[in-house]
């Protein structure tokens, strides 16, 4: 089936250097602007433990299409109106957890972030002006404004829509790690090529993972402990075993190298943002002075 001549459009947005500029900017205010830790994993979705903005989307752009829909009937008005508004105001905290995640992409992603977000804008800034139109008595420019804004809010959900599905903004990059990896243990070396105290990479078949063994006379044989978590970033695929280790929360956790999204090398738990899907981790033993992990979850 033939694509429509949008979707190339879109594409070409990806290789758009001219944007660059733009996104940088946008990005750099956001970091300054917005407290980094409990308020920005907030917006980025950790809790929910996975993005919060598509949610956010549902408000505004339900509330102005309820809008257009009440527009075409008679005797709509005043509901008309109160859903526009309902829409522009939602629209601003939803525009804030979008241009948290904006924030903490990579560049081709964010040329067609800031593209999205100056469309989302101009929707917004058109429906504005569509209520106050309304408020004033005139409905029939409130209705034309209104209809605009829809017009360019669909543009803005396109954007959406192609950022996460083929751009993969937000996707849990580990989701089929349990189909890669078979079950039962497997041998990674022998223990001592894993030196105490920093994360190295390590591969299960096509898999990569990153190791963390610690000194002391714990574990199997005296070998210390030893953490075993997906070396690919959930969030956009950073190698975790170059990011650094330090403590959060009380926890040894690891912090990826790209975005410094933070891991509990235990459990894998997010610990801050942006990420939202945990990193898998695996189960350790030592047999015969080698090391051994299964995918937790997995049957031995």
């Amino acid at each position: 089936m033939p694509r429509l001549p949008l979707v190339s459009t879109v594409d070409k947005l990806e290789g758009a250097a001219w944007l660059d500029p733009a996104a940088g900017t946008v990005s750099r205010i956001v970091k300054r602007v917005l407290p980094q830790g409990t308020v920005t994993d907030a917006l980025h979705g950790v809790p929910l433990g996975h993005p919060v903005h598509p949610l956010m989307v549902t408000v505004p752009l339900g509330a102005w299409v309820s809008a257009a829909v009440l527009d075409v009937l008679p005797g709509n008005e005043r509901a008309a109106k109160t859903l526009v508004a309902l829409g522009v105001l939602s629209a601003m905290p939803t525009a804030l957890t979008g241009v948290t995640d904006f924030s903490q992409l990579d560049t081709q992603q964010q040329r067609t972030g800031v593209v999205h977000e100056a469309s989302t804008a101009v929707a917004t800034v058109l429906y504005a002006a569509s209520w106050l139109a309304r408020n004033r008595g005139n409905h029939g420019s409130g209705k034309l404004l209104g209809f605009a804004g829809l017009a360019v809010a669909g543009i803005g959900g396109f954007l959406g829509g192609h950022l996460s599905y083929r751009q993969g903004a937000g996707v849990n990059r580990n989701e089929d790690l349990p189909e890669e990896v078979p079950s039962g243990w497997h041998s990674l070396g022998p223990v001592e090529g894993f030196p105490d105290g920093r994360p190295r990479p390590a591969q299960l078949g096509g898999v990569p993972l990153m190791v963390l063994r610690r000194e002391g006379t714990d574990g199997e044989d005296g070998t210390g402990t030893i953490s075993v978590l997906a070396d690919t970033c959930s969030h956009l695929g950073g190698p975790l075993h170059e990011g650094h280790l330090q403590e959060t929360r009380g926890q040894l956790c690891v912090v990826c190298p790209w975005h410094g999204s933070v891991f509990s090398v235990e459990s894998g738990e997010v610990v801050h943002g942006p990420a939202t899907a945990p990193q898998p981790v695996f189960r350790t033993r030592v047999r015969e002075g080698r090391l051994e992990v299964s995918l937790t979850g997995a049957e031995d």
